[in-house]
């Protein structure tokens, strides 16, 4: 996957722009001796903003972006002069993109729509300067605030396509055929287990001038919660899926088993994916007679619609369109009225190159725009705390 073009998990630091301190001064002029306090306020931070992008459909970009660093507030001024805000930093996303905490791995927001902003870390606020702390009883406040601090965080982002059937399947099972067949998609295909390595999209034509998007994900094998195969990395694509189509080879030593097997997966992985709407597919029926047929029927789960198919013949095609365009539309299973419950992530979600990642210590920006020199520790030794204890609450500041 480390040459591949469709990245679905990237790992990120963030950080919100801090605000700008508040003016400590007195108006000073020829004619006026007691001008009283002028001090500006300081300006707010950046904010680290989240924005879907409908153009997109990797994560590739952030993947050669690894510290997203908003601008600092400029300090207040004399004459009341308030400091420059921050520079915003706006990140796009495709529209499905869930964003997890990367320490502990809490869900915190997603994005679903075109042009939707969500504000993931706000900037500081200025603090005030002390033309805002005069009153007749105090005339020269010789106080003004500091900036809000600013908010670090390191984040986990992941895209879960938005199609609205998923295909799910042992490997070799016929999926990527399928999507070939029905659709404009071109998936490799190949006779060698794995020959999907990434999810592909295709719209699937139908009658009347209609249409519907089809996932095809990398197979998935027993035991792939505990990591065997490719694991449990990409059954994430189908948590946005109205209905789950399990594809079950006619050679099988057993369908129904293997279609638990399955089953059990996917249960292990979200159990939520249990309440989605299902339709068995028997692929590679161009092998079996009508009498085989007969004989299998008996043994199919008799929990969902089962189809013959084979994508290589075209048979039962027609027959499987119809049986996922009745269960999309069905209205007591629109997405709409499922919302997702994202799991957090844990130690079978996560993708260890990605956690593994390396934040290396880069130079800052101080407010005069200029490069400032971390140390071993991480923070600027020009920067130290002074004697002065600032213990204050925002707008009600202690001198």
């Amino acid at each position: 996957m480390a040459d591949s073009n469709f990245i679905d998990y990237v790992k990120i630091l963030c950080r919100s722009g801090k605000g700008g301190a508040g003016s400590l001064h007195f108006h000073r002029a020829k004619y006026v001796p007691k001008g009283g306090p002028d001090g500006g306020d300081g300006g707010r931070g950046g904010h680290i903003i989240l924005r879907g992008n409908k153009n997109m459909w990797t994560l590739l970009p952030l993947r050669y972006r690894r510290h997203i660093y908003a601008g600092n507030g400029q300090a207040g001024s004399a004459g009341r002069s308030s400091g420059r805000d921050g520079e915003d930093q706006i990140i796009e996303v495709p529209c499905g993109t869930v964003v997890f905490d990367a320490e502990t791995g809490e869900y915190l927001c997603e994005v679903t729509e075109d042009s939707q902003e969500i504000k993931l870390l706000r900037g500081g606020r200025g603090g005030l300067g002390n033309w805002n702390f005069k009153s007749p009883t105090n005339r020269t406040p010789r106080y003004a605030q500091p900036g809000e601090p600013a908010i670090e965080k390191s984040i986990i982002l992941e895209l879960k396509l938005l199609a609205d059937v998923g295909l799910v399947g042992f490997p070799n099972a016929g999926k990527s055929t399928l999507l070939s067949s029905v659709s404009a998609a071109r998936p490799k295909i190949a006779d060698y287990p794995f020959t999907t390595m990434e999810p592909q999209l295709g719209i699937v034509e139908y009658r009347g001038n209609r249409s519907f998007v089809m996932a095809d994900i990398p197979g998935i094998i027993e035991g792939a919660s505990e990591g065997k195969g490719l694991g449990l990395r990409f059954l994430r694509h189908i948590e946005r899926n109205a209905v789950l189509l399990f594809m079950v080879p006619a050679d099988a030593d057993d369908i129904k088993a293997q279609y638990e097997i399955l089953l059990e997966e996917l249960r292990r992985f979200n159990p939520q994916l249990m309440d989605k709407q299902r339709v068995l597919a028997i692929s590679k029926c161009d092998m079996l007679d009508e009498e085989l047929k007969a004989e299998i029927r008996p043994h199919l789960p008799t929990d969902l619609p089962a189809v013959f198919i084979s994508a290589v013949s075209g048979e039962g095609l027609i027959e499987l369109k119809d049986a996922l365009w009745k269960a999309i539309t069905d209205d007591a299973n629109r997405t709409e009225e499922m919302p997702i419950t994202h799991r957090p992530l844990d130690g079978h979600h996560r993708v260890r190159e990605e956690d593994e990642f390396i934040f290396e210590n880069v130079p800052a920006l101080d407010e005069d725009d200029e490069f400032v020199t971390l140390d071993d520790e991480g923070f600027d030794p020009d920067e130290l705390p002074d004697d002065t204890d600032y213990e204050w609450e925002y707008g009600n500041p202690e001198p």
